[in-house]
């Protein structure tokens, strides 16, 4: 026998080994890896996702879509003060949310039941919110247009970024020196705005009735900082649709019971589509997402462009002419929402 052929058979036996020997080593560390490695559960995806800090470009893109619905929301008000004597407050509240179900509903409906579990694991928070900003602020809303201007109702809402700002400093936050700055600056616009140069001698029923809806959507967009991980915010919004027009049918039906319904015209119809369209699908969509990227407090900031929004409206709509102090105002409010909004 030659060499080569003697030395063969222990060559392929060692190779055999060595594989052998790899393969196991190999199955021994696959096991390991497999053994130690926590399982993957859709939650626990949705859960790293949703937890991942937003982009820096993010925050710009928040900006906007916070503005986006501040100007839809000035317009609501025009259309609440146009229905202020056509339609009850409840009855206007009502259909609004009834229009805006059935807007949401062809995009969010089929998610919404995927998520139907999540929803009443977290039941106690989304009732809160739906409350908060649907129920009772609309309805507040609708309420000051039976006795304050469209004017008014939204240089009393720019109070609301006070106090989500205050909410957010409770909350641990702070709100450093350019931000509290561009805030005074703000008010002291809106303030001159209200009072026309000079103190606000009074308020009347409307107006304490707007500070009261400014309370209770300060209130909403703080608590959308909590909203449970992997609740998509589509679902989140036809959900609290859903519930708060529920919680207004019974209001809703005593509203019928002694005041009677409305005539369907082109003057209570045309403003009902619109608030319910795009003052409730829209803008509460855009600013649901804003706060979710920037927070309530720096989308607070810009909803201060509101009485700016509703001049401008009430200028091109209605004919009304800004003067030297709308101008002086206008530029005070604008100066502090540049100032707080800059990183």
């Amino acid at each position: 026998m030659s060499p080569t052929t003697a030395r063969h058979p222990t060559a392929t036996t060692a190779g055999t080994a060595a594989g052998t020997t790899a393969e196991t080593a190999s199955t021994a560390t696959t096991g390991t890896a497999t053994e130690s490695a926590p399982e993957s559960t859709p939650e626990s995806v949705i859960e790293s996702v949703t937890r991942k800090p937003a982009p820096v470009r993010g925050a710009g893109f928040g900006v906007l879509l916070a503005l986006l619905a501040t100007v839809v929301w000035s317009g609501s008000f025009v259309a609440a003060r146009a229905l202020h004597d056509t339609v009850p407050p409840v009855q206007a509240a009502f259909w609004r949310w009834i229009v805006a179900i059935l807007a949401v509903t062809p995009f969010a409906a089929r998610a919404t039941w995927r998520q139907r579990h999540l929803i009443r694991r977290h039941a106690g928070f989304v009732v809160l919110a739906s409350l908060l900003g649907i129920t009772v602020y609309n309805t507040l809303v609708n309420q000051a247009g039976l006795t304050t201007s469209a004017g008014n109702m939204g240089m009393i809402m720019a109070a609301s970024p006070v106090v989500m700002a205050l909410f957010e400093r409770f909350g641990g936050a702070r709100l450093g020196a350019r931000r509290v700055t561009g805030m005074v600056i703000a008010c002291a616009g809106v303030l001159l705005l209200v009072g026309k140069g000079a103190p606000p001698v009074r308020l009347g029923a409307g107006d304490l009735w707007m500070f009261a809806a400014a309370l209770s959507f300060a209130s909403y967009s703080a608590l959308l900082k909590r909203r449970p991980d992997g609740l998509g915010g589509v679902v989140f919004l036809y959900a609290t649709f859903l519930l708060g027009a529920l919680m207004l049918l019974p209001v809703y039906v005593v509203s019928l019971a002694t005041q009677g319904g409305f005539e369907p015209t082109t003057g209570t119809v045309g403003p009902l589509v619109y608030v319910g369209v795009l003052s409730s699908a829209v803008a509460f969509l855009a600013w649901n997402k804003a706060v979710s990227l920037v927070g309530a407090g720096r989308a607070g900031i810009v909803y201060y462009l509101q009485p700016v929004c509703v001049a401008l409206l009430s200028y091109a709509l209605l004919g009304e002419r800004l003067g030297l102090l709308g101008g002086a105002s206008m530029a005070l409010i604008l100066g502090g929402v540049a100032l707080s909004s800059a990183r």
